[in-house]
């Protein structure tokens, strides 16, 4: 297993976010990879928790990172979280990324879970997402 494409695989995950025009009309640039101190108030996006796991194989070193992209809102029901959520997971599917060490193999939407936030009037989608990376 190799750990060592996890930053390179989290900036181009973050650059691609923040280069989607649609994306970017539909939280005004508030797109997140630490979400700031305090209450954000609005429509964002930030990047997530991480999971990975060994995957190396016969070629080399590599990892499978199960990435969680939150879309989070204070708009009434859940009919822009899920529109941001859509344009998120348009960004991310399939997408061809550079990484500034190794290479993405794949990355595939893998689920999401939407909810209200308890005791605040917030809506939030997880999107997770699996990105299958090789070490070079």
């Amino acid at each position: 297993m190799s750990y060592g494409v996890a930053v390179a695989l989290q900036q181009a995950v973050y650059q691609a976010l923040v280069a989607d025009p649609v994306l970017g009309g539909l939280v005004a640039g508030a797109i997140y990879d630490a979400v700031p101190p305090g209450i954000v108030s609005g429509t964002y996006v930030s990047l997530g928790p991480e999971d990975v796991r060994e995957a190396s194989d016969k070629t080399g070193h590599g990892a499978l990172h199960e990435i969680t992209v939150s879309v989070v809102t204070d708009a009434a029901g859940f009919s822009t979280a899920k529109e941001v959520a859509t344009a998120v997971s348009d960004a991310l599917v399939d997408a061809e990324l550079p990484l500034a060490r190794g290479a993405l193999v794949y990355l595939n939407f893998y689920r999401a879970r939407a909810r209200r936030v308890q005791d605040a009037d917030m809506r939030r989608i997880d999107l997770k997402f699996r990105a299958r990376v090789q070490d070079s």
